[in-house]
């Protein structure tokens, strides 16, 4: 698979996403790819914007899907 392809692919995952997942829940969630093609992806996200990722003390990693946060009006 095209690492473009992979990349859309784990973004949409996260799209759907209600909360965080721990990275090994994120690969866990994309059949098909290996762990390596998923940190791959989420790297790019991260870089661009698109999710954030956080280390808990025990190791664990957090995918963080960026939502919008509505702006109130003046």
């Amino acid at each position: 698979m095209v690492l473009a392809a992979i990349i859309v692919y784990v973004q949409r995952t996260v799209e759907q996403l209600d909360s965080n997942c721990s990275l090994e829940e994120m690969v866990n969630l994309c059949p098909g790819l290996t762990q390596d093609h998923v940190f791959r992806a989420i790297e790019y996200l991260v870089r661009a914007g698109e999710v954030c990722v956080s280390l808990e003390r025990d190791g664990t990693y957090w995918v963080h899907p960026h939502r919008a946060v509505p702006v109130a009006a003046p």
